[in-house]
């Protein structure tokens, strides 16, 4: 099949390069974010999936909007038979939709009809989930509800954050990304509807929401940590100034502390939660680069009685 290839971040890659390694179908083009700002200058700078089909020599369309005319008449003249989707970042208009022979197929990360949204690699995570996976199905006009033609599993390991897991999910999902668009061409593949019962929603993460509270369970406040890990990253509160939260390990044999109290040994930082204490093992100071808890620890020389949040 002739495939236009819509996808923005780092994440959407490998299912590019499964497209394009596959022999099968030609990318004929890439819709992509525009170009933005980005470092301490504030350059544009091209999305991943753009950079990578310029080095392919692939031709990239960044439209500010996909309903824009221009952009609509070009994906009329490439006339693609599909379009396969990754992390695009833009709702497509009917009118886009209705280009392509065979729509536009969405990957997305996450077992549907669970997690439809923007997040629902860092929900699963925050919900405990012990299995993901990532699913291909023909994008409607509803948030992540059209039929799904295929699916891959994935285990959540214990320590695994967003970025870990979502790693995993865009190799895995490549193949299948690949694999629907071959079965779609056999006419082999048929998209089935989505079960109306198990629906959760996956919103995207705010700073907000990545704020950690202490009075929750040690296993939520290390799931969030994880889940927000590594954007838009887990945080608190130390003496009025924001510190992020990078990695932390719950000790369930330490239940002294009160929500929030700190406890600094030599070589190691306890903060108490609602159940049991978890350890800090990596945080950063704002202004400062990420470093070892008892380093920070030593650094500031916490006092007897100070803790952590609001």
């Amino acid at each position: 099949m002739k495939l236009v290839f819509a996808g923005t971040p780092e994440v959407a890659v490998p299912a590019l390069d499964a497209l394009l390694a596959s022999g099968r179908h030609e990318v004929a083009a890439v819709v992509t974010r525009p170009d933005a700002p980005a470092g301490r200058g504030r350059r544009l700078v091209a999305s991943p999936v753009a950079e990578r089909a310029e080095e392919a020599g692939i031709e990239v369309l960044k439209p500010v909007r996909p309903r824009d005319p221009e952009f609509l008449e070009r994906l009329r003249e490439i006339a693609p038979d599909c379009c396969p989707v990754v992390a695009y970042g833009a709702l497509l208009p009917r009118v886009a939709l209705d280009v392509p022979a065979h729509g536009w197929v969405n990957l997305h990360f996450s077992l549907l009809p669970a997690w439809r949204g923007a997040a629902p690699v860092q929900h699963a995570i925050m919900a405990g989930d012990e299995i993901t996976g990532a699913s291909t199905f023909l994008i409607e006009e509803g948030l992540d509800s059209g039929p799904v033609y295929g699916t891959v599993t994935e285990e959540i390991r214990p320590t695994d954050t967003s970025g870990d897991l979502l790693t995993r999910l865009a190799f895995a999902g490549s193949g299948l990304l690949a694999a629907t668009m071959d079965g779609i061409e056999d006419g082999a593949l048929k998209a089935v509807p989505q079960p109306a019962e198990g629906v959760t929603l996956a919103p995207k993460i705010t700073v907000e929401d990545a704020q950690v509270e202490w009075a929750t369970p040690a296993l939520r406040v290390d799931r969030v940590v994880r889940g927000c890990t590594p954007a838009p990253g887990a945080w608190t509160v130390f003496r009025g100034e924001r510190l992020k939260l990078i990695q932390v390990r719950p000790v369930p044999e330490r239940t002294d502390l009160a929500p929030g109290a700190l406890s600094v040994g030599k070589n190691d930082v306890h903060v108490g939660t609602g159940s049991y204490a978890v350890e800090l093992l990596w945080v950063q100071a704002q202004g400062k680069r990420p470093m070892k808890a008892a380093d920070w620890a030593r650094g500031v020389r916490i006092a007897e009685g100070e803790a952590l949040g609001a």
